[in-house]
């Protein structure tokens, strides 16, 4: 396949919750080329530029309007793909990346914590370096993609140390379970799940990267996570946006239509900027990605932007639909928008990036 003949595929909504559809509508994807983008030719990509990979994630967004699908496609793209393709040696990218662009495989990446959350500075899960390989014991929680993954990039701290490397790992290591749970709401049809860690054991081959070096490998992770997961989601707020300006016009109030009412075309204004300034921060992350930039703090002013505005856009849009928003699919994205703030990092981690990078705030680094 070329990227001339790249079609996003359409799979329509969705709101079925079950793991056995998330694992059809991820592969349909994969199969249509949607990991390709932005890969290199060499490595089994399209290679296209990062713009051509946020139009694809902005279409696609649009005809399936699921955000869990999303979470989905993304967790496996920048938490497996890329770590692989740029920290991976020669047998690794050979060995994983072919099935992970073909969507043979399914995965993602394992940082978060029960009681640390995304603070990696907080991380529990440990690993011992053997003759033999490395044991690792842990417990890694709302993980996207565990109960139908076949490889996951878990992190984990060096025994004695605040250095923290990163492993690919199988669901059948010994020593670990891929847990389907615990379920949550919004962005509900992403299978999400925990990774139990017990004495797992994993051999030298698959530590990814050099010893250490996994908080870089998460910062850049989660960087292209940030500036590019909301790219799909800018979808899903255009449709909104159409779907609320046709209600205004056919709704009858009094004389008119409620387009007519200046409160109400406030609100589709605000809903329109909000869209249009989300992209324009996507668009510039992927120009500077093109340009071979870092965009640490351009990606946390993208998702602290993009999701805020999702949460209040979703919220305007049932609103403005009265009863009928709270019986439809506008209700829903209200509780996907609300697991936007938090996903790749709450809003309140974002502010300390941007403020750490222009030198105020409490003295942590990003």
């Amino acid at each position: 396949m070329i990227a001339a003949e790249y079609k996003v595929p359409n799979l329509g909504p969705a709101r079925d919750r079950t793991n056995k559809q998330a694992k059809t509508r991820f592969q349909e994807c994969a199969k249509s080329g949607f990991f390709r983008h932005a890969v290199p030719e060499k490595m089994g990509g399209f290679g296209t530029s990062y713009l051509t990979l946020i139009e694809c994630h902005a279409e696609l967004g649009e005809k399936t309007r699921d955000p869990g699908l999303i979470l989905a496609l993304n967790a496996h793209l920048w938490g497996a793909v890329f770590p692989i393709l740029r920290f991976g040696n020669d047998k690794q990218k050979l060995q994983w990346l072919p099935r992970l662009l073909s969507g043979e495989l399914h995965g993602g990446h394992a940082i978060t914590e029960p009681q640390a959350g995304s603070d990696i500075q907080a991380m529990q899960t440990s690993v011992t370096e053997t003759p033999d390989g490395f044991i690792i014991n842990g417990h890694k929680r709302f993980i996207t993609n565990t109960p139908i993954a076949e490889v996951m990039i878990v992190y984990a701290k060096i025994e004695n140390s605040s250095s923290i490397s990163g492993f690919i790992v199988k669901p059948d290591d010994p020593g670990i379970s891929f847990n389907d749970g615990p379920v949550v709401k919004g962005c509900a049809t992403a299978a999400m799940g925990d990774i139990i860690l017990s004495g797992a054991t994993i051999p030298k081959d698959r530590a990814l990267g050099a010893a250490g070096a996994g908080g870089t490998l998460i910062q850049l992770a989660l960087e292209l996570e940030r500036a590019f997961i909301f790219a799909g989601i800018t979808g899903v707020m255009q449709w909104q946006l159409d779907q609320v300006i046709k209600y205004s016009r056919t709704r009858i109030y009094g004389s008119g239509t409620l387009s007519e009412l200046q409160d109400i075309a406030h609100k589709i204004a605000g809903m329109k900027l909000r869209l249009d300034t989300s992209r324009l921060w996507i668009k510039k992350c992927a120009e500077l990605m093109d340009q071979g930039k870092r965009i640490t703090v351009e990606s946390a002013q993208t998702k602290l932007y993009a999701s805020e505005s999702f949460m209040q856009s979703s919220l305007d849009a049932s609103h403005l639909q009265g009863a009928k928003g709270i019986e439809n699919e506008f209700a829903d994205f209200v509780l996907d928008a609300m697991a936007g703030l938090l996903m790749s990092g709450s809003s309140e981690v974002q502010k300390n990036i941007i403020a750490s990078m222009i030198g105020i705030g409490p003295k942590s680094k990003p």
